[in-house]
C-alpha cells in the first residue's frame, strides 16, 4: 500500500499538534510504520485513508461508533437540526427529549447531566461523591486502564508529570474480582473513601457477584458506588452493563456509543445525589457540570437517534452474534498455526481485543505491532476487534482470512525473529513515560533534522521539540 499523503501530513502534524493527534490512542507511536496515518472518510465499517487505501475497520473511533460510520438515521437526525441553530443561551426541548430517552433506558437512573466527553462525567461523579460524603479519597480499579484525563486518575499512571503529589495520594487502587483488595482499602482508610469507581467489566465478567459485593461494602462504609459505562454502555445491553449484570449503581457515566461517534456523554444517577448539583434543595450546591457545549444540538440529536435505533433494531444481539463468529474464526486460525501460547483473544464478543507474546511467552509490543502490520496489509485496520452493527458476514470472512494469513507470518517470526518481519520500531504503550526519537516510526524520520535543544527554561528544564 502507498502511504505517501499520510506521511506528509504526519510530518506536518507533529509541528503543529503535540504528539501529532488529539487523542493519545490515535498517536503514531501506537501503530506500525506501514499503516494509514490519516483517514479521510468512512461508511459503515469501511474507511478510506488520504491515499485512497480502503480498510475494514475494527477500531470504530475508539469504540464510539457502534452503528457504523455515517449511519444514515443518525446523519439525517443531525442534518435536521443544523439549520435551526446549534447552541443557545437557554435550554432547548431537545435536551429534555434526550434526557427522557436516556433515563427511560437506564434502570434506577433518575436524573442526568450531559457533557461532551467521558472524563468530564467521571470527574463530576467523583466531585459529587466527595461533596455528598465530605471525604476526599477515591478508590479505583487498578485493572481498568483509563477512567479520566483529570488529575485524580492520571496521577496514578506513569504519565503523572504536572500533578501534585498530594492529589496523587488521594487515589488508591484495588483489583477487579478481588473483593479482599476492596475490603482492605476500607480498613486502611476508615471513613476516608468518598467513592469506589470502576468499569462493570473489562475482559472478564464479575465473578461471585463481585459488583454487588463491592456495592454492599460501599453501603456499609458510606461510600458512593460509581460505574464507568463508557465502553460497556450500549454494547452489553441497551440499559448498559448494569442491566446485563442486574445492578443499580448510585451514579454511572455513559458516552462513546451513545451518540455513534458524535460528541455526547452523560452522568446519570439517583435523585438525592444528582440534585445536589441543582436548585431545588437547601444544601451546599455542587458545581457539578456546566459546559458551553454540553447541550449543543447535534450531539443530542445524534444521541436521540442512536438510542432509538437501539430500541427499534437488534443492535446488541447483532454485535454479539457477529463478534462470536469473528472470535471463533480467529481462534480456529490460532489453533491451526499452533499459536495458542502466543496469541489470545479476550473480552465479550461485542468488544474483543487481542494479546501477543514473544518466543519466551512474554507480552510483546513488537509482535502486536507485527500482527497489526500484517492484517493492515490485507485490508483490515484492527488495533482491536470492535465489531459494529454495520459489519457484514462478508466483512467477517475477509477479516478471518486476513488474520489467518497474518498469523502465518507471526509463526515464522517466532522461529526466525520478529525483527526480520516488522518494518520499523514496535508500537508503544499509551502510558510510556518518555519517548526516544529513535523509537518514533521511520516515517517521521524527517522530524529528527528539526529537533533542537532549547536553552533551559525558568525552572531549569530543557525542552526538546518533537519528542512527545
Amino acid at each position: 500500500m502507498n502511504f505517501t499523503n499520510s506521511r506528509a501530513l504526519q510530518r506536518k502534524s507533529h509541528q503543529l499538534i503535540p504528539g501529532g493527534s488529539h487523542t493519545y490512542a490515535k498517536g503514531d507511536d501506537q501503530f506500525p510504520v506501514e499503516s494509514p496515518g490519516f483517514f479521510e472518510r468512512g461508511s459503515g465499517c469501511q474507511v478510506w485513508d488520504v491515499d485512497g487505501n480502503q480498510f475494514i475497520e475494527y477500531g470504530m473511533g475508539c469504540r464510539a461508533v457502534t452503528l457504523g460510520h455515517a449511519y444514515p438515521a443518525v446523519i439525517q437526525a443531525v442534518a435536521a437540526v443544523l439549520d435551526q441553530g446549534t447552541n443557545f443561551s437557554r435550554p432547548t426541548a431537545l435536551e429534555l427529549a434526550c434526557a427522557e430517552e436516556l433515563l427511560g433506558l437506564i434502570s434506577g437512573a433518575e436524573m442526568v447531566k450531559f457533557a461532551k466527553d467521558g472524563s468530564s462525567t467521571t470527574t463530576a461523579a467523583v466531585k459529587l461523591a466527595r461533596a455528598s460524603t465530605g471525604r476526599d479519597r477515591v478508590a479505583i480499579c487498578s485493572d481498568h486502564p483509563f477512567l479520566s484525563v483529570h488529575d485524580w486518575f492520571i496521577g496514578t499512571t506513569a504519565l503523572d508529570a504536572g500533578i501534585p503529589r498530594v492529589v496523587q495520594e488521594l487515589t488508591v487502587g484495588f483489583r477487579y474480582n478481588d473483593l479482599d483488595s476492596v475490603r482492605e482499602l476500607f480498613q486502611r482508610y476508615p471513613g476516608e473513601i468518598a467513592c469506589v469507581i470502576l468499569e462493570p467489566a473489562k475482559y472478564e465478567d464479575p465473578s461471585d457477584y463481585f459488583l454487588h459485593r463491592v456495592q454492599e461494602l460501599c453501603e456499609q462504609h458510606g461510600a458512593v458506588f460509581v460505574l464507568d459505562e463508557m465502553i460497556t454502555g450500549f454494547r452489553w445491553h441497551n440499559g448498559g452493563a448494569q442491566a446485563y449484570y442486574d445492578i443499580v449503581p448510585d451514579l454511572s457515566c455513559f458516552g462513546k456509543a451513545m451518540a455513534n461517534g458524535f460528541s455526547l456523554s452523560a452522568l446519570v444517577g439517583k435523585r438525592p445525589l444528582m440534585e445536589l448539583g441543582g436548585l431545588l434543595h437547601d444544601q451546599p450546591r455542587v458545581f457539578l457540570l456546566s459546559t458551553t457545549h454540553g447541550a449543543e444540538s447535534t450531539g443530542l440529536a445524534a444521541g436521540l437517534a442512536t438510542m432509538r435505533v437501539y430500541q427499534n433494531e437488534p443492535v446488541v444481539d447483532t454485535l454479539f452474534q457477529r463478534g462470536e463468529r469473528l472470535l471463533a474464526g480467529i481462534q480456529q486460525s490460532i489453533a491451526h498455526h499452533q499459536l495458542q501460547p502466543f496469541v489470545g483473544i479476550h473480552g465479550k464478543p461485542c468488544c474483543l481485543v487481542y494479546s501477543t507474546r514473544d518466543e519466551n511467552r512474554q507480552p510483546s509490543q513488537a509482535f502486536r505491532c507485527l500482527l497489526l502490520q500484517e492484517i493492515t496489509r490485507r485490508g483490515v485496520f484492527g488495533p482491536s476487534l470492535i465489531i459494529s452493527y454495520s459489519h457484514t458476514e462478508q466483512d467477517i470472512d475477509h477479516t478471518i482470512q486476513a488474520f489467518h494469513e497474518a498469523l502465518g507470518v507471526y509463526a515464522q517470526a517466532l522461529r526466525e525473529g520478529v525483527e526480520k518481519y516488522l518494518v520499523g520500531p514496535p508500537s508503544q504503550s499509551v502510558y510510556t513515560r518518555t519517548t526516544s526519537l529513535d523509537s518514533l516510526p521511520g516515517s517521521l524520520s524527517l522530524l529528527h533534522d528539526n529537533v533542537q535543544t532549547t536553552e533551559p527554561g525558568p525552572l531549569g528544564a530543557t525542552a526538546r521539540h518533537g519528542t512527545s
